[in-house]
């Protein structure tokens, strides 16, 4: 069974940086998308960054500017550089990884708690 394992989440004061970091516990072959997904609570899950193969970014509008996704399909490992945080940014993140001809399916990491504090 393939796991997606985070790490690197954690409490922040506004304006801090964190990294978050996300691989594989074997390799996942056909992936060809990685992203970073985020729930705050009483909220619905959002996508934060997206990153294709190819090396294709897009970012939420909130986001863009002060994170910056970077991945790596055939190690199937993927990253967030988060700079600049605000309060706002405090949710559970999540971690994805998937084909993009079956968007719906791929995995999902177990999700990180970040917290920035004002």
């Amino acid at each position: 069974q393939v796991q997606l394992v985070e790490s690197g989440g954690g409490l922040v004061q506004a304006g801090g940086s964190l990294r978050l970091s996300c691989a594989a516990s074997q390799s996942i072959v056909h992936v060809n998308a990685m992203g970073w997904y985020r729930q705050a609570p009483g909220k619905q899950r959002e996508l934060v960054a997206h990153i294709t193969s190819g090396g294709i970014t897009n970012y939420a509008d909130s986001v863009k500017g002060r994170f910056t996704i970077s991945g790596d399909n055939v190690k199937n490992t993927v990253a967030l550089q988060m700079n600049s945080l605000k309060p706002e940014d405090t949710a559970v993140y999540y971690c994805k990884m998937y084909n993009t001809f079956n968007p719906q399916g791929g995995f999902w990491g177990q999700g990180t708690q970040v917290t920035v504090s004002s």
